[in-house]
């Protein structure tokens, strides 16, 4: 098949491209490099069936350039997206903006060839929600609209109805995945990704700052199991027409990671706590816990993670010290 992947020069993108390589499929990437880089592609450019393009997906050149390409490919996987803490309460406008218009282009002019499309959710749209764990079906609880934190949960909740609007109308092959905390090598710490930012500190010996009290939670899910769970999901057709949670359920606090991380680097460094205000803005919001129920991908796919969190962080220090 000959695959698209918008932001394929991303942490998980280029993860994905490599293992759609190995499968012998035609690869295509546009990416804008914003949050990206060519040398996540590094291995993959000598490949003839891998094609980059670097874009702005918005620009007249992009739209021109993402059409031509949906009408070649057989299967879509859009991943680009405005990502990270930071970057959505620094630039909400943007944050909003990119999420919502690139998903609607994209399946306007997919519609009329009946593409497949694998759209990028995010555990965000569960919000303030305590019932746990987070199911598919769940009712989405978020925080007032004066706050920028909710802005990349809520366009991501917009594309997720984008995609369902255009499966019912125009029976569009659309499957909508929903990622939990997804890590690995490649990712940076610089938007906010936690593991990679430890990782680093702890590797200079530097204080490891933790944002809030630490005692929050989350799931992380080595990016080779997830990525997994993407190629087998366009091969049941089943699946379109549904929402899938991608994570593990393996809990951890944020406080407990950052020992693990000192433990597994043997570093000497301290923890250091910083107040949220201070950290990102006044009345920034987070989620104490956050555990997905994939019991519904483990059903349609029979998919489940299988790396454990310490093996996932020895591959992010053995990457970090290459």
């Amino acid at each position: 098949m000959r695959i698209l992947l918008t932001g394929g020069s991303g942490f998980i993108g280029s993860h994905l491209a490599e293992r759609l390589l190995k499968d012998n499929h035609e690869v295509v990437s546009i990416d804008n490099l914003s949050t990206g880089s060519l040398e996540n592609n590094h291995k993959l450019v000598k490949n003839d069936l891998f094609h980059h393009h670097t874009s702005e997906l918005l620009s007249e050149e992009g739209i021109e350039l993402l059409k031509k390409e949906i009408l070649e490919c057989d299967v879509i996987y859009h991943l680009a997206a405005a990502v990270g803490v930071f970057n959505v309460v620094n630039h909400p406008a943007k944050t909003i903006k990119e999420n919502i218009e690139i998903t609607e282009i994209i399946l306007d002019f997919a519609k009329d060839k009946n593409k497949k499309i694998v759209l990028f959710s995010t555990s965000e749209v569960y919000g303030k929600s305590t019932k746990l764990p987070f199911n598919e079906d769940d009712d989405i609880i978020l925080g007032p609209s004066k706050y920028s934190r909710w802005s990349y949960a809520a366009s991501k909740l917009i594309d997720e109805f984008l995609g369902f609007s255009y499966y019912r109308q125009y029976n569009l092959p659309v499957v909508i995945v929903r990622l939990f905390n997804t890590v690995g090598p490649r990712q940076v710490g610089h938007y906010g990704m936690v593991i990679p930012r430890f990782v680093k500190q702890a590797l200079n010996d530097e204080e490891i700052t933790i944002y809030g009290t630490g005692k929050q939670s989350r799931c992380f899910c080595n990016v080779k199991d997830t990525i997994e769970a993407l190629v087998a999901l366009i091969h049941n057709d089943d699946c379109f027409g549904q929402i899938f949670n991608v994570g593990s359920s393996n809990e951890i606090t944020i406080e407990g990671l950052a020992e693990k991380i000192i433990e597994l680097t043997g570093s000497n460094s301290n923890i250091t706590y910083i107040p949220y205000e201070e950290a990102y803005s006044e009345g920034f919001e987070d989620m104490m816990r956050r555990v997905p129920d994939c019991s519904k991908i483990e059903e349609y796919i029979g998919w489940k993670p299988k790396i454990n969190l310490d093996e996932t962080i020895e591959q992010v220090i053995e990457y970090m010290q290459i």
